[in-house]
């Protein structure tokens, strides 16, 4: 995969806005007509919490919930679509599922909502499949992916702090891990600029590396042939008819006949 692959359009910027866009939506008509749609969250091990699997991440309890997730989102779906582009609905898709599933397994009996299962499942999979594709591209998104959200990983461990989802935290780690191990991208290629970068290089036919002996060591030239000359013995020549052009390759001079204009 060359880097013409990683190209920019308008869904890396219209898709996460829209989806963050649709968020803040839902939670207005919340606020705005008593809709208490906390109760389609997900309520572990229960057939009423159920439809929480798949609406839990569009719902948040109050204003500073859904803010602490739609920055992270913005940049992570952003960062999904223009690295990830094939993949991009296969891993929100699949992962919100798979996540809320997890969720409703393991978690607490307690209503659980919001996106930040997404935010981890998100942190999760860009990290991991960046370091296994080892893309130098994809590994630096994945080390200023960690770098940034790196912290995040305390609010997978129970007890942390009050009033979050540890679980759904801990889903979405683990669901973006398993996408970044099953789900398959191009095999990614360095771009060959430099002869030496080929895969089927061999140093002992390079001729700069033959200048070096066993130790490394820089090995001078061996004094230049005599001249060849293209010339019959005895030619009378001027200097404005033939060259005296030196061969690095043969180490020897040669006297060759100008080219005509």
């Amino acid at each position: 995969m060359e880097d013409q692959h990683f190209k920019f359009s308008a869904s890396v910027i219209a898709f996460p806005f829209l989806s963050v866009l649709l968020l803040w939506v839902i939670f207005w008509l919340d606020v705005r007509f008593h809709l208490n749609l906390h109760y389609f969250g997900i309520l572990p091990r229960t057939l009423e919490g159920t439809p929480g699997i798949l609406f839990s991440p569009f719902i948040h309890g109050n204003i500073e919930h859904l803010y602490n997730n739609s920055i992270p989102l913005l940049v992570l779906i952003a960062a999904l679509r223009f690295f990830y582009r094939d993949l991009t609905f296969q891993v929100l898709g699949f992962g919100l599922v798979l996540t809320g599933l997890i969720t409703w397994i393991i978690g607490r009996e307690s209503y659980h909502i919001g996106a930040s299962g997404l935010v981890y499942l998100l942190v999760s999979f860009i990290f991991f499949k960046g370091i296994r594709t080892k893309y130098y591209r994809l590994v630096a998104l994945s080390l200023v992916v960690v770098m940034v959200y790196g912290s995040l990983v305390w609010y997978i461990f129970p007890n942390v702090e009050e009033g979050i989802s540890w679980e759904g935290h801990l889903a979405g780690l683990v669901t973006g891990f398993a996408f970044a191990v099953s789900f398959k991208t191009p095999e990614y290629k360095k771009i060959i600029r430099y002869e030496w970068e080929r895969p089927d290089y061999d140093p002992s036919q390079d001729k700069f590396m033959q200048r070096f002996d066993e130790n490394g060591n820089f090995v001078n030239l061996p004094k230049p042939e005599l001249i060849e000359s293209e010339l019959p013995i005895n030619m009378h020549i001027t200097n404005s008819e033939y060259d005296v052009v030196y061969d690095p390759t043969e180490n020897k001079y040669v006297i060759k006949k100008k080219k005509p204009n």
